[in-house]
């Protein structure tokens, strides 16, 4: 998990959120669509990225909250 922003990833039968490069779960949830739920407030307020994991472990999916440069010209 180096990727910076929030990690949806499962956990013993559960969902956890864990903060990029973080050993420990910011929290855990029963359900894959609560932990998505809390990854992306999370991602939102810090303005990162969500890293949402398949069953297998491998990264399915990517939302972005980070804010966009505004374009040149």
């Amino acid at each position: 998990m180096s990727r910076k922003g929030q990690h949806v990833i499962p956990s013993a039968g559960k969902w956890s959120v864990k903060k990029a490069g973080s050993s420990r779960a910011t929290s855990i949830h029963a359900t894959q669509a609560e932990a998505i739920s809390a990854a992306t407030e999370i991602a939102r307020n810090q303005k990162t990225e969500v890293y949402i994991h398949g069953a297998d472990g491998r990264i399915r999916e990517r939302n972005s909250y980070a804010e966009a440069p505004y374009p040149k010209g």
